[in-house]
């Protein structure tokens, strides 16, 4: 068994135009790396080797915070120490805590054997954060931890049902760099919505899910649609709706807000495609004062892995 290990744990796109709360895939090529080895003395301790502030409290950083919900489970008779390498900037809206937490709770359990299922890593890592009431949602925990297209069926049970990746399907980010808080991005939604908009989401989010078993990229096309949050979260973020049409125009079949945003998705037939998005977008944000980065990535379809 193995004192230390290194796993790459991946951002993941949530929400996904249609799919509000219930869905989400990791991006394989956008993530961050954390060290995870055993010590002597019991507990946890965070080191941060990253260009971003992290939390090293304990009781306030979420790598930690899954970590304790961990070891509470199953009291070693060892202690934990974490490296994070965060590449993914927080408040990004491509899953950066949700991230860190994943990868912490499956670096111990590797260390530890694998004791746990992949369903006891998640109800793990989705512990809530004592201090801020916040929590980590299961449509990125789920799919950083799964891999590929995941849907959260319920909370309470908890119930996670993983639908087929079309081989050929990739995603184009753009990430403003400025910073939206999940709390916020959530309190502007409506507490209610029409059931005619509530009936366009249902038609198009049941399509979403039939097109991704059957590789329909036409039926993709024209189900990834937001008839419920993206008119309200778009004005957080700047020129959303530029970024949407450029994508669009060049061949993307569907773009939305990732998470709460700031960052923007775009789904896309072949990588060929996606790098013509990506250089579509670059366009209109070139042509502002905001910094921003782009990534072009397939579907991951494993999830977290040792590295």
């Amino acid at each position: 068994m193995h004192n230390e290990v290194r796993v790459f744990s991946p951002g993941t796109v949530s929400n996904v135009a249609c799919g509000f709360d219930i869905l989400g895939f990791p991006l394989e090529s956008i993530g961050d790396e954390m060290i995870v080895r055993k010590t002597t003395e019991k507990g946890i301790k965070i080191n941060n080797f990253s260009d971003y502030k992290l939390p090293l409290d304990i009781s306030k950083n979420v790598a930690s915070v899954s970590a304790l919900a961990l070891i509470d489970s199953l009291n070693p008779d060892c202690g934990f120490e974490i490296e994070i390498i965060k590449k993914i900037k927080p408040g990004s809206g491509i899953g950066s805590s949700g991230a860190s937490a994943a990868g912490c709770v499956f670096a111990i359990n590797k260390l530890m054997g694998d004791p746990f299922t992949i369903a006891d890593l998640i109800k793990f890592a989705m512990k809530d954060m004592e201090n801020d009431g916040m929590f980590e949602h299961p449509d990125n925990i789920a799919p950083a931890l799964l891999g590929g297209f995941v849907l959260v069926k319920s909370l309470s049970p908890l119930e996670i049902i993983k639908i087929p990746t079309p081989d050929d399907l990739y995603c184009t980010v753009i990430h403003p760099h400025i910073e939206i808080k999940t709390a916020y991005s959530r309190s502007i939604l409506p507490k209610d919505v029409s059931l005619v908009n509530a009936t366009k989401q249902i038609a198009n989010f049941g399509s979403l899910i039939h097109s991704l078993h059957v590789s329909d990229y036409d039926l993709i096309k024209t189900s990834l649609n937001d008839h419920l949050i993206e008119k309200h979260r778009s004005k957080l973020i700047p020129n959303f709706y530029q970024v949407k049409s450029a994508a669009l125009e060049a061949g993307a079949l569907g773009c939305s807000i990732s998470g709460s945003g700031p960052s923007i998705f775009a789904l896309s037939q072949g990588i060929d495609r996606a790098m013509k998005v990506e250089q579509a977008i670059n366009k209109v944000y070139s042509g502002t004062s905001i910094e921003f980065s782009t990534y072009v990535s397939k579907i991951g379809d494993k999830g977290v892995k040792l590295i």
